[in-house]
Protein backbone atom coordinates (compact mmCIF):
# COMPACT_ATOMS: atom_id res chain seq x y z
CA UNK A 1 0.00 0.00 0.00
CA UNK A 2 3.07 2.18 0.65
CA UNK A 3 1.65 3.48 3.99
CA UNK A 4 4.97 2.68 5.07
CA UNK A 5 8.68 1.43 3.59
CA UNK A 6 8.76 -2.70 2.60
CA UNK A 7 12.37 -2.63 4.96
CA UNK A 8 10.72 -0.95 8.14
CA UNK A 9 8.32 -3.40 8.99
CA UNK A 10 10.91 -5.35 11.78
CA UNK A 11 9.17 -6.26 15.16
CA UNK A 12 9.02 -3.25 17.70
CA UNK A 13 11.34 -2.89 20.74
CA UNK A 14 13.69 -5.08 19.40
CA UNK A 15 16.79 -5.13 22.64
CA UNK A 16 20.28 -5.58 21.55
CA UNK A 17 21.52 -8.80 22.03
CA UNK A 18 24.78 -9.65 23.07
CA UNK A 19 24.70 -12.70 20.67
CA UNK A 20 27.65 -13.73 17.57
CA UNK A 21 25.70 -13.47 14.58
CA UNK A 22 26.19 -15.07 11.28
CA UNK A 23 24.44 -13.61 8.60
CA UNK A 24 24.47 -15.21 5.34
CA UNK A 25 25.78 -18.59 6.25
CA UNK A 26 23.14 -21.01 5.76
CA UNK A 27 22.93 -24.16 8.07
CA UNK A 28 23.32 -27.58 6.14
CA UNK A 29 22.83 -30.20 8.27
CA UNK A 30 22.69 -30.96 12.13
CA UNK A 31 24.57 -33.72 13.99
CA UNK A 32 22.82 -35.10 16.67
CA UNK A 33 24.93 -37.26 18.48
CA UNK A 34 27.79 -34.67 18.16
CA UNK A 35 25.17 -32.02 18.99
CA UNK A 36 26.67 -29.67 16.08
CA UNK A 37 25.36 -27.43 13.52
CA UNK A 38 26.69 -27.95 9.90
CA UNK A 39 27.39 -24.57 7.68
CA UNK A 40 27.32 -23.70 3.80
CA UNK A 41 30.63 -22.54 4.64
CA UNK A 42 32.42 -25.92 6.09
CA UNK A 43 32.21 -24.59 9.85
CA UNK A 44 30.21 -26.56 12.50
CA UNK A 45 28.71 -24.53 16.06
CA UNK A 46 28.31 -26.71 18.17
CA UNK A 47 25.34 -26.92 21.15
CA UNK A 48 24.21 -27.30 24.10
CA UNK A 49 20.79 -26.47 23.19
CA UNK A 50 19.61 -25.60 19.98
CA UNK A 51 16.63 -23.36 18.65
CA UNK A 52 15.31 -24.36 15.51
CA UNK A 53 13.26 -21.56 13.80
CA UNK A 54 13.94 -21.87 10.34
CA UNK A 55 10.65 -20.92 9.43
CA UNK A 56 9.18 -20.96 5.52
CA UNK A 57 9.44 -19.65 2.48
CA UNK A 58 6.55 -18.73 -0.30
CA UNK A 59 5.58 -21.85 -2.37
CA UNK A 60 7.19 -20.40 -6.12
CA UNK A 61 5.50 -21.14 -9.70
CA UNK A 62 5.57 -25.17 -10.39
CA UNK A 63 6.47 -24.09 -13.81
CA UNK A 64 10.25 -22.67 -13.92
CA UNK A 65 10.00 -21.00 -17.20
CA UNK A 66 7.19 -18.99 -16.60
CA UNK A 67 7.96 -18.52 -12.64
CA UNK A 68 10.97 -16.22 -14.35
CA UNK A 69 8.63 -13.85 -16.03
CA UNK A 70 9.00 -10.03 -15.45
CA UNK A 71 5.49 -9.33 -13.53
CA UNK A 72 4.91 -12.69 -11.68
CA UNK A 73 5.92 -11.97 -8.03
CA UNK A 74 5.23 -13.81 -4.67
CA UNK A 75 4.69 -11.95 -1.62
CA UNK A 76 6.54 -13.44 1.31
CA UNK A 77 9.79 -11.11 2.30
CA UNK A 78 10.01 -7.08 2.40
CA UNK A 79 11.95 -7.29 -0.87
CA UNK A 80 8.89 -9.32 -2.64
CA UNK A 81 6.58 -6.43 -1.40
CA UNK A 82 9.03 -3.62 -2.30
CA UNK A 83 9.05 -5.39 -5.60
CA UNK A 84 5.17 -5.94 -5.91
CA UNK A 85 4.34 -1.91 -4.10
CA UNK A 86 6.70 -0.40 -7.45
CA UNK A 87 4.71 -2.57 -9.80
CA UNK A 88 1.55 -1.34 -8.61
CA UNK A 89 1.89 2.10 -7.88
CA UNK A 90 2.68 2.20 -11.79
CA UNK A 91 -0.90 1.56 -12.41
CA UNK A 92 -1.43 -2.18 -14.15
CA UNK A 93 -4.42 -2.46 -16.42
CA UNK A 94 -5.07 -5.40 -14.31
CA UNK A 95 -3.97 -7.71 -11.58
CA UNK A 96 -4.55 -11.13 -11.23
CA UNK A 97 -3.95 -13.27 -7.56
CA UNK A 98 -3.76 -16.83 -7.80
CA UNK A 99 -4.88 -17.84 -4.40
CA UNK A 100 -7.82 -16.70 -1.93
CA UNK A 101 -6.03 -17.41 1.23
CA UNK A 102 -5.59 -14.91 3.45
CA UNK A 103 -2.38 -13.53 1.57
CA UNK A 104 -4.25 -13.41 -2.26
CA UNK A 105 -7.35 -11.74 -0.10
CA UNK A 106 -5.29 -9.25 1.43
CA UNK A 107 -3.42 -8.36 -1.70
CA UNK A 108 -6.83 -8.26 -3.55
CA UNK A 109 -7.99 -6.07 -0.90
CA UNK A 110 -4.96 -3.64 -1.52
CA UNK A 111 -5.52 -3.44 -5.10
CA UNK A 112 -8.98 -2.61 -4.54
CA UNK A 113 -7.86 0.32 -2.50
CA UNK A 114 -5.31 1.25 -5.04
CA UNK A 115 -8.64 1.62 -7.36
CA UNK A 116 -7.06 -1.25 -9.61
CA UNK A 117 -8.98 -4.09 -10.87
CA UNK A 118 -8.25 -7.33 -10.37
CA UNK A 119 -9.21 -11.05 -10.65
CA UNK A 120 -8.46 -13.70 -7.84
CA UNK A 121 -8.38 -17.37 -8.60
CA UNK A 122 -8.90 -20.40 -6.40
CA UNK A 123 -9.23 -23.89 -7.03
CA UNK A 124 -11.80 -24.44 -3.72
CA UNK A 125 -15.05 -23.63 -3.40
CA UNK A 126 -14.79 -20.19 -1.80
CA UNK A 127 -11.85 -17.74 -0.24
CA UNK A 128 -10.54 -18.72 2.87
CA UNK A 129 -12.35 -21.96 2.39
CA UNK A 130 -9.37 -23.42 3.82
CA UNK A 131 -9.04 -21.63 7.10
CA UNK A 132 -12.59 -21.27 7.74
CA UNK A 133 -14.72 -23.27 5.71
CA UNK A 134 -16.98 -22.62 2.82
CA UNK A 135 -19.68 -21.22 4.76
CA UNK A 136 -17.67 -18.67 6.04
CA UNK A 137 -15.83 -18.51 3.31
CA UNK A 138 -19.23 -17.73 1.22
CA UNK A 139 -19.47 -14.38 3.63
CA UNK A 140 -15.75 -13.25 2.28
CA UNK A 141 -16.70 -14.63 -1.48
CA UNK A 142 -19.45 -11.84 -0.71
CA UNK A 143 -17.69 -9.06 0.37
CA UNK A 144 -14.84 -9.29 -1.93
CA UNK A 145 -17.72 -9.57 -5.02
CA UNK A 146 -19.25 -6.12 -3.66
CA UNK A 147 -15.95 -4.16 -3.26
CA UNK A 148 -15.65 -4.83 -7.25
CA UNK A 149 -13.43 -8.33 -7.53
CA UNK A 150 -13.64 -10.64 -10.03
CA UNK A 151 -13.66 -13.82 -8.04
CA UNK A 152 -13.23 -17.21 -9.93
CA UNK A 153 -13.77 -20.49 -7.79
CA UNK A 154 -12.80 -23.73 -8.66
CA UNK A 155 -10.81 -22.24 -11.64
CA UNK A 156 -6.97 -22.80 -11.73
CA UNK A 157 -4.16 -21.15 -14.15
CA UNK A 158 -3.41 -23.21 -16.93
CA UNK A 159 -0.23 -21.52 -17.82
CA UNK A 160 1.09 -18.30 -18.21
CA UNK A 161 2.40 -16.61 -20.86
CA UNK A 162 5.13 -13.32 -22.05
CA UNK A 163 5.81 -11.47 -24.58
CA UNK A 164 9.07 -11.57 -26.30
CA UNK A 165 10.48 -9.66 -24.06
CA UNK A 166 10.04 -11.94 -20.95
CA UNK A 167 6.94 -10.06 -19.63
CA UNK A 168 3.81 -11.17 -18.40
CA UNK A 169 1.17 -10.59 -20.13
CA UNK A 170 -1.25 -13.29 -20.63
CA UNK A 171 -2.64 -16.37 -18.48
CA UNK A 172 -5.11 -18.97 -19.21
CA UNK A 173 -7.30 -20.70 -17.38
CA UNK A 174 -8.75 -24.10 -16.70
CA UNK A 175 -12.23 -23.19 -18.05
CA UNK A 176 -11.27 -22.12 -21.35
CA UNK A 177 -10.87 -18.09 -21.00
CA UNK A 178 -7.86 -16.15 -21.18
CA UNK A 179 -6.83 -12.93 -18.86
CA UNK A 180 -4.43 -10.28 -20.12
CA UNK A 181 -2.87 -9.27 -17.32
CA UNK A 182 0.86 -7.44 -16.99
CA UNK A 183 1.18 -8.33 -12.84
CA UNK A 184 -0.02 -11.60 -10.99
CA UNK A 185 0.55 -12.72 -7.31
CA UNK A 186 0.97 -16.43 -6.52
CA UNK A 187 -0.27 -16.73 -3.46
CA UNK A 188 0.44 -20.62 -3.33
CA UNK A 189 0.47 -20.77 0.43
CA UNK A 190 4.31 -22.33 1.70
CA UNK A 191 7.02 -24.70 2.26
CA UNK A 192 9.14 -25.62 5.24
CA UNK A 193 12.46 -25.11 5.41
CA UNK A 194 13.24 -28.73 7.07
CA UNK A 195 15.66 -29.82 3.86
CA UNK A 196 18.80 -29.10 5.58
CA UNK A 197 17.29 -31.77 8.42
CA UNK A 198 17.55 -34.33 6.30
CA UNK A 199 19.36 -37.52 7.74
CA UNK A 200 19.70 -35.77 10.88
CA UNK A 201 17.69 -38.08 13.13
CA UNK A 202 14.22 -35.83 13.68
CA UNK A 203 10.75 -36.04 12.88
CA UNK A 204 11.06 -33.09 9.94
CA UNK A 205 9.32 -33.20 6.89
CA UNK A 206 6.55 -31.34 4.34
CA UNK A 207 4.44 -30.99 7.38
CA UNK A 208 7.76 -29.37 9.61
CA UNK A 209 9.65 -30.45 12.76
CA UNK A 210 7.51 -32.36 15.04
CA UNK A 211 7.85 -31.26 18.69
CA UNK A 212 5.97 -31.90 21.82
CA UNK A 213 4.06 -28.91 24.01
CA UNK A 214 6.93 -27.75 25.57
CA UNK A 215 8.94 -27.25 21.71
CA UNK A 216 11.17 -30.07 22.64
CA UNK A 217 11.93 -31.66 19.03
CA UNK A 218 10.83 -35.36 18.45
CA UNK A 219 12.92 -37.94 16.71
CA UNK A 220 12.52 -40.46 13.82
CA UNK A 221 11.76 -42.92 16.20
CA UNK A 222 9.16 -41.06 18.31
CA UNK A 223 11.59 -40.16 21.14
CA UNK A 224 11.53 -36.41 22.64
CA UNK A 225 14.71 -34.78 22.67
CA UNK A 226 16.09 -32.99 25.42
CA UNK A 227 18.18 -30.35 23.81
CA UNK A 228 16.81 -29.93 20.51
CA UNK A 229 13.82 -27.41 20.76
CA UNK A 230 11.90 -25.92 17.49
CA UNK A 231 9.54 -22.89 17.25
CA UNK A 232 7.28 -20.73 14.76
CA UNK A 233 6.11 -21.69 11.25
CA UNK A 234 8.34 -24.52 11.03
CA UNK A 235 7.35 -26.30 14.09
CA UNK A 236 4.35 -28.88 14.52
CA UNK A 237 2.75 -29.48 17.87
CA UNK A 238 0.03 -31.45 19.39
CA UNK A 239 -2.53 -29.33 21.39
CA UNK A 240 -4.86 -30.80 24.24
CA UNK A 241 -7.43 -28.89 23.02
CA UNK A 242 -7.58 -30.32 19.41
CA UNK A 243 -7.54 -34.54 20.37
CA UNK A 244 -3.93 -34.12 20.38
CA UNK A 245 -3.50 -33.28 16.76
CA UNK A 246 -0.11 -32.02 15.55
CA UNK A 247 -0.54 -28.50 14.48
CA UNK A 248 1.40 -26.05 12.64
CA UNK A 249 0.40 -22.20 12.87
CA UNK A 250 1.98 -19.94 10.96
CA UNK A 251 1.09 -16.53 12.44
CA UNK A 252 3.38 -14.17 14.24
CA UNK A 253 1.52 -13.77 17.34
CA UNK A 254 2.24 -17.95 17.60
CA UNK A 255 5.98 -17.72 16.71
CA UNK A 256 6.43 -15.03 19.49
CA UNK A 257 4.41 -17.01 21.90
CA UNK A 258 6.30 -19.99 21.27
CA UNK A 259 9.43 -18.47 21.49
CA UNK A 260 9.02 -17.16 24.85
CA UNK A 261 8.14 -21.39 26.04
CA UNK A 262 11.10 -22.20 23.85
CA UNK A 263 13.54 -20.09 25.71
CA UNK A 264 12.13 -20.64 29.11
CA UNK A 265 12.38 -24.83 28.67
CA UNK A 266 15.76 -24.38 27.03
CA UNK A 267 17.20 -22.74 30.35
CA UNK A 268 15.00 -24.91 33.01
CA UNK A 269 14.94 -28.03 34.40
CA UNK A 270 12.15 -31.02 34.04
CA UNK A 271 10.19 -29.71 36.56
CA UNK A 272 9.96 -26.23 35.66
CA UNK A 273 9.42 -26.65 32.16
CA UNK A 274 6.02 -24.83 30.99
CA UNK A 275 3.74 -26.14 27.71
CA UNK A 276 2.97 -24.12 24.79
CA UNK A 277 -1.38 -24.19 25.06
CA UNK A 278 -1.92 -20.71 24.07
CA UNK A 279 -5.37 -21.20 21.56
CA UNK A 280 -4.47 -20.33 17.71
CA UNK A 281 -5.62 -16.77 16.94
CA UNK A 282 -5.15 -14.51 13.52
CA UNK A 283 -6.16 -11.47 12.14
CA UNK A 284 -7.07 -9.99 8.95
CA UNK A 285 -8.33 -6.75 7.82
CA UNK A 286 -10.11 -6.86 4.07
CA UNK A 287 -11.95 -4.68 2.92
CA UNK A 288 -12.26 -2.36 5.73
CA UNK A 289 -13.20 -5.41 7.68
CA UNK A 290 -11.47 -7.05 10.27
CA UNK A 291 -11.83 -10.59 10.18
CA UNK A 292 -10.38 -12.34 13.39
CA UNK A 293 -10.12 -16.31 14.93
CA UNK A 294 -9.48 -17.69 18.24
CA UNK A 295 -9.25 -21.84 18.50
CA UNK A 296 -8.93 -23.58 14.96
CA UNK A 297 -12.38 -23.56 12.92
CA UNK A 298 -11.26 -26.56 10.14
CA UNK A 299 -11.16 -28.35 13.87
CA UNK A 300 -15.28 -28.63 13.30
CA UNK A 301 -18.35 -30.45 11.87
CA UNK A 302 -20.92 -27.58 12.33
CA UNK A 303 -20.70 -23.63 12.61
CA UNK A 304 -23.77 -21.33 13.95
CA UNK A 305 -23.91 -17.84 13.82
CA UNK A 306 -24.34 -16.94 17.34
CA UNK A 307 -24.51 -13.25 17.37
CA UNK A 308 -24.94 -10.30 15.25
CA UNK A 309 -25.50 -10.40 11.25
CA UNK A 310 -24.11 -11.58 8.42
CA UNK A 311 -25.81 -9.36 6.06
CA UNK A 312 -24.00 -6.49 7.64
CA UNK A 313 -20.82 -8.10 8.09
CA UNK A 314 -20.54 -7.55 11.92
CA UNK A 315 -20.97 -11.34 13.36
CA UNK A 316 -19.63 -13.89 15.44
CA UNK A 317 -19.28 -17.46 13.96
CA UNK A 318 -19.08 -20.39 16.61
CA UNK A 319 -17.76 -23.54 16.12
CA UNK A 320 -18.03 -26.95 17.00
CA UNK A 321 -16.94 -30.29 17.06
CA UNK A 322 -18.89 -33.62 18.20
CA UNK A 323 -20.99 -31.04 20.91
CA UNK A 324 -18.32 -28.74 22.22
CA UNK A 325 -17.19 -25.49 20.98
CA UNK A 326 -13.75 -25.25 19.43
CA UNK A 327 -13.29 -22.25 17.72
CA UNK A 328 -14.74 -18.60 16.93
CA UNK A 329 -14.20 -16.29 14.05
CA UNK A 330 -15.96 -12.30 14.16
CA UNK A 331 -16.22 -10.01 11.70
CA UNK A 332 -16.16 -6.88 13.22
CA UNK A 333 -17.16 -8.42 16.18
CA UNK A 334 -13.46 -9.27 17.63
CA UNK A 335 -14.67 -7.57 21.42
CA UNK A 336 -16.12 -10.99 22.18
CA UNK A 337 -12.82 -13.23 21.25
CA UNK A 338 -12.08 -13.27 24.48
CA UNK A 339 -15.02 -15.00 26.15
CA UNK A 340 -15.61 -17.25 23.33
CA UNK A 341 -11.83 -18.09 24.07
CA UNK A 342 -13.09 -18.89 27.85
CA UNK A 343 -15.49 -21.44 26.52
CA UNK A 344 -13.13 -23.48 24.21
CA UNK A 345 -11.00 -23.83 27.17
CA UNK A 346 -13.49 -25.15 29.35
CA UNK A 347 -14.78 -27.64 26.43
CA UNK A 348 -18.33 -25.89 26.42
CA UNK A 349 -20.89 -27.61 24.76
CA UNK A 350 -21.73 -26.69 21.32
CA UNK A 351 -24.27 -25.02 20.14
CA UNK A 352 -24.05 -22.46 22.63
CA UNK A 353 -27.92 -22.04 24.42
CA UNK A 354 -27.41 -18.91 26.73
CA UNK A 355 -28.93 -15.49 25.17
CA UNK A 356 -26.14 -12.77 24.28
CA UNK A 357 -25.73 -9.19 23.41
CA UNK A 358 -27.01 -9.30 19.65
CA UNK A 359 -28.19 -12.16 19.52
CA UNK A 360 -28.56 -13.44 16.25
CA UNK A 361 -32.34 -14.42 14.93
CA UNK A 362 -30.38 -17.48 12.27
CA UNK A 363 -28.97 -19.48 15.55
CA UNK A 364 -29.26 -22.67 13.51
CA UNK A 365 -25.81 -24.20 13.31
CA UNK A 366 -24.91 -25.92 9.64
CA UNK A 367 -22.76 -27.96 8.27
CA UNK A 368 -19.48 -26.14 8.54
CA UNK A 369 -17.96 -27.68 5.21
CA UNK A 370 -14.31 -27.55 6.30
CA UNK A 371 -12.51 -29.48 3.77
CA UNK A 372 -10.66 -32.83 3.86
CA UNK A 373 -7.20 -32.00 3.62
CA UNK A 374 -4.48 -34.91 3.81
CA UNK A 375 -1.70 -34.35 5.98
CA UNK A 376 1.57 -34.97 4.76
CA UNK A 377 2.42 -38.33 5.97
CA UNK A 378 6.02 -39.51 7.12
CA UNK A 379 7.01 -42.79 5.09
CA UNK A 380 9.37 -44.59 7.56
CA UNK A 381 10.81 -48.26 7.54
CA UNK A 382 11.79 -50.04 10.82
CA UNK A 383 14.49 -52.30 11.16
CA UNK A 384 15.83 -54.79 13.86
CA UNK A 385 14.40 -57.51 15.50
CA UNK A 386 14.92 -57.15 19.69
CA UNK A 387 13.87 -54.42 21.27
CA UNK A 388 17.29 -52.63 21.89
CA UNK A 389 17.98 -52.89 17.75
CA UNK A 390 14.52 -52.12 16.54
CA UNK A 391 14.93 -48.38 14.92
CA UNK A 392 12.87 -46.13 12.27
CA UNK A 393 14.21 -44.41 9.71
CA UNK A 394 12.58 -41.93 7.35
CA UNK A 395 12.70 -42.67 3.77
CA UNK A 396 13.56 -39.59 1.56
CA UNK A 397 10.65 -38.07 -0.54
CA UNK A 398 10.12 -35.08 -2.45
CA UNK A 399 8.96 -31.99 -0.41
CA UNK A 400 5.84 -31.25 -1.62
Amino acid sequence: MGQVPARRTGLPRRDELDAHWRFGVAATGLDLSGKQVLLADGAKVGFDRLLIATGVRARPWPNEAEAALDGLFALHTPEDAEGLRQRLAAGPGRVLVIGAGFTGCEDASACRELDLQVTVLDRGPAPLAGALGAVIGGVAAQMQRDNGVDLRCGVRVESLEGDGSGRLRRASLSDGSTLDVEVAVAALGSIRNVEWLEGSGLAAGAWGVACDTGCRAVDVNGLVTDDVFVAGDVARCPHPVYDYQYLALEHWGNAVAQAGIAAHNMISTQSERWPHLALPEFWSTQFGTEIKSVGVPTHADHVVVAQGSVAERRFVAVYGYRGRITAAVAFDQAKWLDFYAGLIDRAAPFPPSFRTVDQSTDGRPVAAEVPERPTPQATVVVTGHGPSERRATLVRRTYL
